[in-house]
């Protein structure tokens, strides 16, 4: 799967009761299909999957596979800190719609290189589809170093890419200059997309792009064109909006830019709390000045 360009990693809308809005999940949809992104991630952080039952994770991907209608590629998420439990989810699950599985690295059990290493090492061996590893030490307390994921890539050819949102762009270069040719990196983190696209990033899996995907395209068409100072003004331009999605975490941030521009409730389910009064009145400004 060529995962060059706006993935968008997509939110899970819930009701002001805390159920699934299946409504809300079509506008999402073709706001981001419209928005021209490139593929779609389902099951992902941004998604609350943690939080979400076995019989909505079905329900959804059915709902988002219709909504779609084939119009873009999709990525699922596949992952956890179990590694014989995220096989069988790889056995069991119907994997026919999508190009990709995106797993993060094993969380809570901080596991050694040699650890994660393997845990991958099952994955590869399991998946028909091709992997992306997903680097987000912040969430899972332990980091996928460069040499483990060179040598999984090395190791394994169905380990495509890397969501590389470790926040240390030395590590991205790495990856870059020691993988594979066909390895693809990927920016986890949408405040780092521009810098990580001029390093050599095939592009981004964001979060942003569930509300705006429109000026993320503009940022990818100025770097193709090679107008840098346009990209660079377009990246400061939005970089007061990404801050404030992530202040109070995600997806809190953008389900309250998202409530903004009618595309659903800001509702997220606990442990996690709706963005408060204060931040809404923050995005809601710096939304009127936004590109």
């Amino acid at each position: 799967m060529n995962l060059k360009g706006l993935g968008v990693a997509m939110v899970t809308p819930f009701k002001e009761d805390g159920s699934v809005d299946f409504n809300a999940l079509p506008k999402i949809v073709e706001n981001i299909v419209t928005g021209r992104a490139d593929y779609l991630v389902l099951m992902g952080t941004t998604g609350e999957t943690a939080c979400l039952t076995e019989v909505e994770k079905k329900a959804i991907i059915e709902a988002v596979v219709e909504a779609n209608q084939g119009k873009l590629p999709l990525v699922i998420g596949i992952g956890g800190n179990n590694t014989a439990k995220v096989v069988e989810e790889i056995y069991t699950t119907d994997l026919s719609k999508f190009g990709a599985i995106l797993s993060v690295s094993p969380y809570y059990n901080k596991p050694t290189q040699e650890g994660i290493y393997q845990h991958f090492a099952k994955i590869a061996k399991a998946s028909p589809l091709p992997i992306i590893a997903y680097n987000v030490p912040s969430r899972t307390g332990s980091s996928i170093e460069v040499d483990t994921f060179v040598r999984l890539a090395q190791d394994f050819d169905n380990i495509i890419a890397i969501k590389e949102a470790s926040g240390e762009m030395s590590n991205a270069e790495k990856i870059i200059k020691n993988c594979p040719a066909h390895v693809q990196v990927i920016s986890g983190d949408d405040a780092l997309t521009l810098p990580m696209l001029l390093a050599g990033a095939v592009g981004t899996i964001s979060v942003l792009g569930n509300a705006l995907p429109v000026p993320l395209m503009k940022m990818f068409h100025y770097i193709e064109q090679g107008e840098l100072n346009k990209a660079y003004q377009l990246h400061y331009e939005l970089m007061d909006l990404i801050s404030l999605i992530f202040e109070e975490g995600n997806p809190t941030g953008i389900k309250a830019l998202m409530e903004s521009l009618s595309l659903c409730k800001k509702t997220v389910r606990l442990p996690l709390v709706a963005a408060s009064d204060a931040l809404c009145k923050k995005i809601e400004k710096s939304l009127e000045h936004a590109y």
